[in-house]
């Protein structure tokens, strides 16, 4: 009996290895045929799943974005069941820094692919920029029920993932170190939630 293949599967595997080109060398100049010998498998194999390198590029989009959502879902996971506002909101931002081999790497393909928005509308109609619209949402909501008025729960939520994108920039480009940007967190937090005593993530 022939073995069924898992085509989207399949994709996720190509995708990953698209993933693993970009945070070496960025998109530029990146190759099917890169992405074939990274991935294991022919250039046939990756143009019949993906005829052109823009389809490709376009669900490599979509699926680091749902990657980049699942580690902060993990991250807020790991915190315990039902954890307080402040903790749901420092593993969030946390999930949003390159703290690992891993992460860093698609923090990169992340950052390359924004750039590439930047100038491709077909790219910029995906995904790949729509990931923190969702964690802004997770922020929202704590926010909402530690914050008095007049705050403005959205208006801290953008600020504090601006935040977070920065720190990320700076520990990729070597301006900070995993630790050092981790540390900035509380910092900030203490002053946004200053009547609330700082809540550690396990870990940390």
């Amino acid at each position: 009996m022939p073995k069924r293949v898992d085509h989207q599967q399949r994709r996720r595997e190509i995708a990953d290895a698209l993933l693993r080109v970009v945070g070496v060398q960025g998109l530029h100049g990146m190759s099917l045929r890169e992405v074939a010998a990274e991935a294991g498998v022919s250039l046939r194999l990756v143009q019949y799943y993906f005829p052109s390198k823009e389809q490709l590029l376009l669900f490599t989009a979509a699926y680091l974005t749902r990657r980049l959502s699942e580690q902060v879902t993990s991250r807020v996971a790991a915190a315990g069941p039902a954890p307080p506002p402040r903790t749901v909101i420092e593993a969030t931002l946390a999930a949003l820094l390159p703290t690992d081999p891993d992460t860093r790497r698609f923090h990169l393909a992340h950052a390359a692919f924004a750039v590439l928005a930047m100038t491709d509308s077909t790219i910029a109609a995906q995904a790949v920029l729509a990931g923190p619209d969702a964690r802004e949402e997770i922020l929202v909501e704590a926010l909402r029920t530690v914050l008095r008025p007049p705050a403005d729960p959205r208006a801290e939520a953008a600020g504090l993932l601006a935040l977070s994108a920065g720190l990320a920039t700076s520990v990729l480009g070597g301006a900070r170190s995993v630790d050092e940007a981790l540390g900035e967190l509380p910092h900030h937090l203490d002053r946004l939630l200053p009547a609330r005593a700082p809540v550690q993530v396990a870990g940390w």
